[in-house]
């Protein structure tokens, strides 16, 4: 009994210490924003700011035209920046017919 005790205690505990996943995918965003633009030729495409508690983040995508590459960033308030989302094949989607007071 004390075996079994001792043993999920040992388990849960080691668990508990772990450093969370995305962890490793956060950095201070100048750096990452370099590694960015050097590695994969990305540029900022598009950002907005997410209200969230406690505090605002900024959300931001680049992308390349030339390869295809994407990365979305979450930026918190301390200048942190963490990689989200990352994939191949980004397109932009363009709205389809004319823009008012443009001649078709």
């Amino acid at each position: 009994m004390f075996k079994r005790l001792f043993s999920s205690a040992l388990v849960f505990g080691m668990s508990a210490m772990a450093p969370p996943a995305l962890a490793a995918s956060c950095a201070p965003r100048e750096g990452l924003v370099q590694q960015l633009q050097a590695s994969f030729s990305e540029s900022l495409s598009s950002a907005g700011l997410q209200n969230s508690q406690p505090f605002d983040t900024m959300i931001e995508i680049w992308s390349s035209a030339d390869s295809g590459t994407f990365t979305v960033l979450v930026t918190y308030p301390s200048g942190i920046s963490c990689i989200v989302a990352s994939g191949q094949n980004y397109f932009k989607v363009t709205k389809s017919g004319s823009e008012p007071g443009v001649p078709s």
